[in-house]
Order: C-alpha cells, then sequence, then structure tokens
C-alpha cells in the first residue's frame, strides 16, 4: 500500500466519522459540507425507502429526522474502501445508531444497526460524500 493509498484511507474514515460526530451534535450545517453539491442520499428501513438529492434538501431532511430526537449518538464500527480512479472511491462503513425521544412522558429509546454504502469523490483535495445509501438492517425500541 502506498503513503498516497494511506493517506486516503485515513481521509475517508475521517470523513465518515466526522458525519457521525456531527449528526450526534445535530450539526446538519456543518454535515452539509461533507456532501457534493449534487449527492444523493437513500435510507432504506424495511419497505421503507427515503431519497433526497441535492444538499439542500439532503440537509432538510437530516434536520426534520434529528429534531425527532433530544439525544443522537453514533458508534462507527469497520469500514472498507476501494479506489477508482485516483478520485473516485467506494465503501462500507457499519454503525449502531441510537436515537432518544420522550413519547407520552417516556423515554423512548431506539437502537439501529446501519450499513452504509458510500460514493465518493475528491474535489480540490478533499473527499466528500457523492452518495449514500444508509441500509437499516435492525432496529430494536426500548
Amino acid at each position: 500500500m502506498t503513503n498516497t493509498e494511506i493517506a486516503n484511507r485515513l481521509a475517508l474514515k475521517e470523513l465518515v466519522d466526522t458525519f457521525s460526530n456531527l449528526a450526534d451534535t445535530k450539526d446538519v450545517c456543518a454535515q452539509m459540507k461533507l456532501f457534493k453539491e449534487d449527492a444523493k442520499v437513500v435510507s432504506i428501513n424495511g419497505d421503507q425507502k427515503f431519497v433526497s438529492e441535492g444538499k439542500e434538501a439532503i440537509g432538510k431532511a437530516f434536520s426534520d429526522y434529528l429534531d425527532l430526537f433530544h439525544t443522537v449518538y453514533h458508534l462507527n464500527g469497520q469500514q472498507t474502501v476501494s479506489f477508482q480512479y485516483n478520485n473516485h472511491a467506494q465503501g462500507i462503513s457499519y454503525c449502531q445508531v441510537v436515537l432518544i425521544t420522550n413519547q407520552d412522558g417516556k423515554e423512548v429509546t431506539r437502537t439501529s444497526g446501519v450499513r452504509y454504502q458510500d460514493y465518493y469523490e475528491k474535489i480540490d483535495g478533499n473527499w466528500l460524500i457523492a452518495s449514500r445509501e444508509s441500509h437499516f438492517i435492525w432496529t430494536k425500541v426500548d
């Protein structure tokens, strides 16, 4: 593995981890800086599929969803990456997502196992998310 490939792998791990950190603080404005202008996000949860295209639509979808919860917590796991040309890559990363809200005076915790299928593009020396499919593999509600 070359030094360039190692640097790119580290940068992509940082990109994915930064996305999660910003979700936890609900800083959607900063999250949108991690996406290409014409990015696409698809969230798949069972039979439900939600598609957002473009940073503005993605930002609104993220804000609307995160506003449902008072606590958001992501724990990222493994990530694999393959490179296509010097400025394109794809990756799979795993994450445990915990979302906590109040319903009828009770705390409700949703914990999900999520697999992200990402496509990245390096623009002006920075890796950005070009598209992301979020597959909610399992969810437990307490």
